[in-house]
């Protein structure tokens, strides 16, 4: 999953970003306002987690141009804008939650992935298919209850497939789900992933089905 962290204390950023980096997202940071904004008209997003006292460019007006394109992504709100006032505005014009600053990481994390669980339509922490299993908040992978062994680009892979198995997934989408804008790759690479996980999932009762002009299907094998 990739997400957008919109904060202007560098070190701030750079923490959070690390630590959800470790937790398996692809993060991107945009430092100001008016960059955000840019981002968020040309680049796909699962999340946007956005401070409110930003240069160039106030969160809030941030929040309201992206929902005027008519943008479903969820937002978080985490400022240090703690009074009522300003969290009733926020959550008026879009927002999806609110996390004061100072906030606890495991909290921020939490919350991150309760609004993904959401959006995707999945409100159980748990995703099955067949002897496949993702568990949403400690953001692994099972086979038979065993876990699956997988590379941190593997593992998006398969996330933004189990996230809508059933559904074709476009090798574009993925692209922008697992590769950052600075990495030096393109959408075909995701064709090798996908091939070492069909490696990997051998045996598991699912599969991955290439879908030519619509992406890649994951569903339960039939029997």
């Amino acid at each position: 999953m990739r997400l957008l962290l919109v904060e202007d204390q560098l070190d701030l950023s750079r923490w959070l970003a690390k630590a959800l980096r470790d937790t398996g997202f692809t993060v991107e940071c945009a430092y100001n306002g008016a960059d955000a904004d840019a981002l968020l008209k040309t680049e796909d997003y699962a999340l946007v987690i956005l401070d409110l006292n930003l240069a160039r460019m106030d969160g809030l007006e941030v929040l309201k141009r992206l929902r005027a394109q008519g943008s479903s992504i969820p937002v978080l709100i985490v400022t240090a804008r703690g009074d009522t006032d300003e969290r009733v505005r926020g959550l008026n014009e879009g927002a999806d939650d609110y996390l004061a600053k100072p906030f606890e990481l495991a909290e921020l994390e939490a919350r991150v992935k309760a609004l993904l669980r959401r959006s995707s339509g999945h409100a159980a922490p748990q995703i099955v298919c067949a002897t496949l299993c993702f568990d949403t908040v400690s953001r692994m992978f099972a086979c038979s209850g065993e876990p699956l062994n997988l590379t941190p680009r593997e593992h998006a892979v398969l996330e933004g497939l189990i996230t809508r198995a059933g559904k074709a997934v476009s090798k574009e989408k993925l692209f922008e789900q697992v590769f950052a804008l600075e990495d030096a790759s393109g959408p075909d690479a995701i064709e090798i992933y996908v091939h070492r996980l069909r490696r990997k999932l051998q045996g598991s009762g699912v599969t991955i089905t290439t879908l030519r002009g619509l992406g890649y299907l994951l569903e339960a094998a039939e029997r």
